[in-house]
């Protein structure tokens, strides 16, 4: 079947053809949509399109790769039928659409592609119908019956009863007077129209959708002797007014309105560009608690981020949504623009009230939600949205809620909730200390910490950084979480709670009655001044329980002999510092007695060459201590590394005597050689 399934794409890309794989130069989004409909419709005949339709509606989309695949256009679901591609027709008895439409005039190309009532409002002026007849060059955005049907009674009453003033403007407003195929439809263009030589705002977006004043092109590029038409899915209106006019304007903008004049940012929402701006209503404002509100329209560093992160860099017609999309916004935040049947979505939210009102320098939603960036919280806020809330109550209870909602610079390490899910401890004196010790001097980026950094914490303690090739550590603890940088502070999700070093790893393991064999061992064999200089040790530490576990004449012997207890010693410390957090499926670290220690991590329990880790993450000023039940053998002290030994010089053995064969061209016989490698085994 995983054979069968890598088998059939490309099958189906050779039935296809090299159209199929490769980009066209030179063509259009929408002209590519429509080859790739075409490609899809083809086993129908010549000239037969593939197209979606949502189910129970009739909006249809000429379907691209993923659409295909996926038969969903919002999230609703949709049949795939076959109609004759654009510019083509049936003909009685002959299977596709082999011909092509007979070229006409502009007013009967109206007739043919379905925009009947355009051509019956085109009748009612007494200009228009001879001028679309008549000599000349022109191109048409003809709205379906459907957009006209949809116009409000009020709307369309007032078109057709001044047929010569107003329905006449409006349809020479969908109008442009020359020849406009989709491959000049450009994005952010705008074209002029024959109505008081008022812009047309044309937009091409990446997906194949085409939009005029954010109405989509149903069907495209239907040729006419004078012309084009171009079939869309609304009435459009003259566009007047920039971003920032609209928002003058709106009773529902009050607030947004002084928000932007107290942020400098009208001269941008007037200015030129193509913009879209996600715009907070009223209700919106007023849905966030007054204090916080306040806070920000009072900052005006953090009041611009917010109404940055409203602004998407480029123009966004609600119709060139058919799935989920990543869009920037001026903060430099994304934001998950979607769609859910007719409804917007921002972040998965249905927040846009109103959609796709047209400015001059781009589009308006309106939303019924704040959108507050990061860069315009405080720490508290921050830790309040995240899988950290346990630790914030720590801070609080401990009376350290103040650095979490002031205006000091620091970066707090705060550790995910389910480090507590065994509860949490008291607070007192040396949890309130430790707690300090989570909070740095500093508002830090993750991505600009490097190895070996010093960090200091409220506490008074120095942190160091470790940085893995997975993991990025500080002392014991590894952040969890993408970082979340407010205003002021940083948030760091954590994995655990950080234990600052306490002395150096001598002292460490003084401290620990668990060691003390160890310790004297230590001593014994001189390394006491190692362990206690500066350096990047991690130390595989043998309880006593696991030096009694061994045979007691070999301990008196190992005990007795200085430079072998140093070497198996050695042998436990490895020369870098290798925090569990670090240590992924495997790592090999280098000891101070040379050869090196397999180090690994499974369903979080930590091994060293397969023995159990049973406490790790003892930090000290110069290394890590991990706790071990077991005495570690170096190789050379191994009977399965002499075993290993043996194989090594049966295989040399045999290479020689193989070599020597071959010189010879001799038939001679290699039983003396496996007699050699018996005689080794034996011994």
């Amino acid at each position: 079947m995983a054979l069968l399934g890598r088998l059939l794409p490309l099958a189906l890309a050779l039935a296809l053809g090299p159209a199929a794989t490769q980009a066209s130069p030179g063509k259009s989004p929408y002209q590519l949509v429509l080859q790739h409909s075409r490609l899809r419709g083809r086993q129908h005949g010549p000239n037969v399109c593939a197209v979606q339709k949502l189910i129970g509606t009739n909006k249809k989309y000429f379907t691209n790769c993923k659409q295909w695949y996926q038969r969903k256009i919002c999230g609703k679901s949709t049949v795939i039928s076959y109609e004759c591609c654009p510019g083509y027709e049936k003909v009685p008895g002959e299977k596709g659409c082999p011909a092509a439409l007979p070229l006409s005039n502009l007013y009967e190309t109206l007739g043919v592609v379905g925009a009947t009532t355009s051509q019956l409002y085109t009748d009612r002026t007494e200009k228009l119908r001879p001028e679309m007849e008549g000599p000349g060059s022109f191109t048409i955005f003809a709205p379906s019956n459907e957009a006209w049907a949809s116009l409000p009674a009020e709307v369309l009453d007032s078109l057709v009863s001044n047929v010569n003033i107003e329905l006449l403007n409006a349809l020479r407003y969908h109008m442009v007077d020359r020849r406009v195929l989709t491959d000049e439809l450009k994005h952010g263009m705008a074209l002029t129209s024959m109505y008081q030589n008022s812009n047309i705002q044309i937009h091409h977006y990446p997906n194949g959708i085409v939009t005029v004043n954010c109405a989509r092109l149903l069907k495209a590029d239907h040729h006419a002797t004078n012309g084009v038409v171009h079939l869309i899915d609304k009435v459009i209106s003259t566009i007047s007014h920039n971003i920032q006019q609209i928002i003058e304007i709106e009773d529902t903008f009050e607030t947004l309105r002084a928000a932007v004049a107290a942020s400098g940012l009208n001269t941008l929402l007037e200015g030129d560009g193509q913009y879209t701006l996600l715009a907070p209503t009223n209700e919106a404002f007023e849905k966030i608690p007054a204090e916080t509100l306040n806070r920000i329209l009072g900052d005006p560093e953090a009041l611009r981020d917010l109404l940055n992160n409203h602004i998407l860099k480029s123009a966004m017609c609600a119709e060139a949504i058919v799935a989920g999309l990543s869009l920037e916004t001026l903060e430099g935040t994304t934001l998950e623009v979607g769609c859910s049947g007719d409804m917007l979505t921002i972040n998965g939210k249905p927040i846009i009230s109103n959609k796709d009102v047209v400015a001059t320098n781009g589009v308006i939603h309106f939303i019924d939600e704040l959108l507050i960036p990061d860069s315009a919280k405080m720490l508290f806020e921050l830790a309040e949205e995240s899988d950290v809330s346990t630790a914030v109550d720590l801070f609080r209870q401990a009376g350290l809620g103040t650095h979490l909602s002031g205006t000091e610079r620091l970066t707090l390490l705060a550790p995910m909730n389910s480090v507590f899910k065994d509860g949490t401890p008291p607070i007192d004196a040396r949890m309130k200390n430790l707690l300090l010790n989570h909070m740095i001097k500093d508002q830090l980026a993750s991505k600009y910490l490097y190895h070996g950094q010093i960090l200091e914490t409220l506490g008074g303690k120095k942190l160091r950084v470790f940085v893995y090739r997975n993991s990025l550590c500080i002392e014991n603890s590894c952040i969890a979480a993408h970082d979340k940088r407010g205003r002021y502070g940083t948030l760091f999700t954590m994995d655990r709670v950080l234990t600052p070093p306490a002395g150096t790893v001598m002292d460490v393991l003084k401290g620990d009655s668990r060691f003390s064999m160890l310790v004297a061992a230590i001593q014994s064999a001189g390394l006491t001044e190692t362990l206690n200089r500066e350096g990047v040790y991690t130390v595989f530490a043998p309880t006593n329980e696991a030096f009694q576990a061994l045979p007691p004449g070999e301990l008196n012997k190992l005990l007795g002999n200085a430079k072998e207890l140093a070497n198996i010693l050695k042998y436990h410390v490895g020369d870098e510092i290798l925090v569990s957090g670090g240590i992924g499926a495997l790592v090999r670290l280098k000891s101070l007695q040379g050869d090196k220690l397999e180090v690994s991590s499974k369903n979080n329990v930590v091994n060293v060459n397969k023995e159990p880790v049973t406490e790790v993450d003892i930090m000290a000023t110069n290394g890590v201590v991990h706790a071990i039940s077991s005495v570690l053998q170096p190789p050379a002290n191994r009977p399965q590394e002499r075993g290993d030994e043996l194989a090594d010089s049966a295989l040399e053995i045999f290479k020689q005597a193989s070599a020597f064969s071959r010189a010879t061209q001799s038939s001679v016989k290699l039983a003396p050689v496996y007699q050699r490698l018996l005689e080794r085994m034996k011994h």
